[in-house]
């Protein structure tokens, strides 16, 4: 085990997939520079050019390359720059790379995966800090994963490198090198479709993903320091959702926060809430809140703080529930 911050565990997944011959890493600026984010700093050094691939800037053509070479059998791994920079490449996910186990009739699959980076929290403003992981996960035929931490990200990116479907792989941005944890040095899956509870507690239930379990995280410290004892349950797919664990953790506690930076209307956070109600609308003490981004384009670096669920935020809501 050895301690690494979530870009460092992100580069070694890279590292340990790239060793296999089917396995390419492709985008704009990942082999020379290293990535936007330097996630795959050294790995053209050590896999060659054949392996880790230059592109032009052109995202449509990013995806529609990896989709010609996922169906032919490699295991493709694109990088998009940022989320705001994946909607020209939206029309290749959604009319080819998501369909084509159906169109097919599973005669070929789309083993690839799509990384993008994404989230604000670094004043990079518009089209560097979207937080649209909706319109992937509302796609049907892809996984959307989000990790939150070093050994989910190592472990999720090496499950969805070997997954036969394909899947769009988020990166917060803001944690790249903000968080650190124990990461096995060995290659190791952690399954998709499978949320983690990560604290546990009588009170209220909080639910969110990517950045924000961070947030949640301290939220739960503080909520404590009150006397009211939180579980948080990190999604790290949200798509298809972990239904099991979202419902059985908001029965033991009988109420929920439900938290995500991305704008509230039309979010996961909609779906996630009536899916509790489907399910545990009868075992509910109050009505459950949801903390998000606004319904807003990320404003510039000095309104930022405004915009991106706070602490502050998540346990106001916590208290209100409490209330009911």
């Amino acid at each position: 085990m050895t301690e690494r911050n979530l870009a460092q565990a992100l580069n070694q997944a890279l590292d340990v997939a790239l060793a296999d011959p089917d396995v390419v890493l492709l985008g704009e600026d990942v082999a020379a520079t290293g990535g936007v984010f330097r996630i795959s700093d050294g790995l053209l050094e050590r896999h060659g050019a054949n392996k880790v691939i230059d592109t032009p800037v052109a995202e449509s053509g990013i995806i529609g390359a990896a989709f010609g070479m996922a169906v032919a059998g490699m295991k493709p791994i694109a990088e998009i720059q940022f989320m705001g920079f994946s909607y020209p490449a939206y029309d290749q996910v959604i009319s080819h790379v998501s369909r084509i186990r159906n169109r097919s009739r599973h005669r070929f699959t789309c083993p690839m995966v799509i990384r993008i980076p994404y989230g604000a929290g670094i004043g990079a403003a518009e089209h560097h800090s979207e937080s649209a992981e909706v319109i992937y996960a509302h796609t049907p035929g892809l996984k959307v994963v989000v990790p939150s931490n070093p050994y989910d990200a190592k472990g999720l990116l090496l499950a969805a490198v070997a997954d036969p479907d394909p899947v769009v792989f988020l990166e917060p941005i803001r944690l790249y090198r903000a968080v650190k944890g124990e990461v096995p040095d060995e290659a190791y899956h952690v399954p998709l479709g499978l949320a983690d509870i990560v604290a546990y507690g009588d009170d209220v239930t909080l639910i969110g993903y990517g950045a924000m379990m961070r947030e949640i995280r301290r939220s739960v410290e503080a909520l404590s320091a009150e006397g009211i004892a939180a579980t948080a349950v990190d999604l790290r797919t949200i798509s298809p959702l972990d239904t099991e664990t979202i419902v059985e953790a908001v029965r033991h506690t009988g109420r929920a926060v439900v938290v995500h930076e991305a704008p509230r209307s039309g979010g996961l956070a909609g779906e996630i809430i009536a899916l509790i109600q489907e399910h545990a609308l009868y075992d509910l003490e109050a009505p459950i809140a949801r903390v998000t981004g606004w319904d807003t384009v990320v404003p510039l670096r000095r309104a930022e703080h405004h915009y991106v669920p706070t602490v502050e935020r998540i346990v106001a809501a916590a208290r209100k529930t409490m209330e009911g």
